[in-house]
């Protein structure tokens, strides 16, 4: 299949992609589109990237346009379940641009926000339903949303749904769901959890693999930077300097990480955003506004958002802090290299996160390059500095003081300097 044109798509929905730009299908496109628009079950197995909301929404849009009924208050005709905020929000937004002309009705339905617009919406009947299960549970709970007339059923990210802990909310929402339905599941990988749910999900399904179980994108130029913990800060902004990064995605493990390097970058003049649980999500839209739109440069996020930011034009990923989960390192990568670009991944490996380098390459099946050509490989790092000792007397905790009054040791440990550090390299933990 050549270009979209081939696919048995309404007039409106073609023009839609050709204001788009989209002219050729992307293979999960390709393959499944034509299996969705019989009605069939679907398992589809594909990184992010690589064009999963349109191969599912299209074939939902064209089904609705076709079959025009009227939607019962409070209930809706398709489901599209989906882990964070931010990817629930990027699914609407696209099928509000593929459906534009057609009298096909959609909303969003998260939490971090009020539930009265949305309630209000939904007392109307909508024929598309975007939600994260949280929220949606809770305006089930309370008799706002029905899931009785479902006619197709999306579950989007089902991997990543049960890295989040929300697998039982997501068995609680299938529960509610009607026994004929057409239904779609796709995961980037296929843990046993989630190939046992397809079986009992899915009737006579077909299946759709585009990419090998949790490999990283060949397009994606990884490299390893080692660098003591404290030099972190002084070796990100040499790589910001760069002429080609022109628009980066900065992961830490944790929010109050993310904030810090925020903290950081701006005391350097360097503007930048942070994207997290705790922002609210106004802010976090705005954030990622500005950085879809090229106004902002550098977002600093958590995983909570590895997989919902869509943003074609990223050139590099630079993993701050390494995750101690390794599926988290496909997905943080997987935002650069995407519709078909290159992209540069640059991880950052203190000491302390050698063992997480090597779960990653046990898990990806290679050795990710080590660069040693930065300004800091090698470079131990900065002193812990000693504390002043207090006066005799109370200390701000009312506590009795040390009575030997010594300071502490201005030696940094062991496990922070690079000697420790080329030690384990000696021991094969790095290449």
């Amino acid at each position: 299949m050549s270009d979209f044109e081939s696919l048995d798509l309404l007039p409106s929905i073609q023009k839609a992609l050709r204001n788009k730009g989209y002219t050729t299908p992307t293979p999960i496109q390709a393959q499944s589109i034509p299996h969705l628009l019989e009605g069939k079950d679907l398992l589809g197995i594909a990184q992010t990237g690589t064009g999963k909301t349109a191969a599912f929404s299209l074939p939902i849009i064209n089904h609705l346009a076709k079959n025009s009924v009227k939607v019962k208050s409070s209930h809706a005709r398709v489901l599209i379940l989906t882990p964070t905020r931010e990817l629930a929000s990027q699914i609407e937004e696209n099928i509000r641009s593929y459906s534009r002309g057609l009298r096909v009705s959609t909303t969003v339905v998260f939490g971090g926000v009020g539930k009265s617009p949305q309630i209000k919406t939904m007392k109307q009947g909508v024929d598309i339903l975007v939600a994260t299960p949280g929220r949606l549970l809770d305006l089930m709970s309370e008799g706002y949303i029905k899931l009785g007339d479902i006619e197709i059923f999306v579950l989007d990210e089902a991997d990543r749904m049960l890295d989040m802990g929300f697998f039982r909310d997501v068995k609680k929402v299938i529960a509610k769901l009607p026994k004929k339905k057409q239904t779609l599941l796709f995961s980037a990988t296929m843990p046993d959890t989630i190939s046992s749910l397809a079986t009992s999900l899915l009737v006579n399904p077909k299946k759709v693999e585009i990419t090998p179980q949790a490999t990283t994108v060949e397009k994606i130029d990884q490299s390893i930077n080692l660098v003591a913990k404290s030099n972190k800060p002084a070796l990100l902004k040499s790589i910001l300097a760069r002429e080609e990064v022109k628009s980066v995605l900065i992961f830490t493990r944790t929010k109050h990480g993310a904030n810090r390097v925020v903290t950081q970058l701006e005391k350097s003049s360097i503007q930048a955003a942070a994207i997290h649980g705790n922002k609210s999500q106004n802010a976090r839209e705005k954030a990622l506004g500005s950085f879809r739109s090229g106004k902002l440069k550098i977002l600093v996020a958590t995983d909570i958002a590895a997989r919902g930011i869509d943003v074609p034009h990223v050139t590099h990923v630079i993993n701050y802090e390494l995750p101690n989960d390794p599926e988290s390192y496909v997905h943080r990568i997987g935002r650069t290299a995407r519709a078909g670009r290159e992209g540069v991944a640059i991880g950052f490996c203190d000491p302390e996160e050698l063992k997480f380098l090597k779960d990653i390459e046990r898990f990806i099946k290679m050795k990710i390059p080590v660069d040693v050509n930065h300004e800091f490989h090698g470079v131990a790092g900065k002193p812990v500095p000693s504390r002043a000792p207090r006066p005799a007397g109370r200390n701000s905790r009312g506590k009795s003081p040390n009575k030997s009054n010594e300071p502490q040791s201005t030696t940094p440990e062991k496990k922070h300097s690079h000697k420790h550090f080329f030690r384990k390299k000696k021991k094969g933990l790095v290449k």
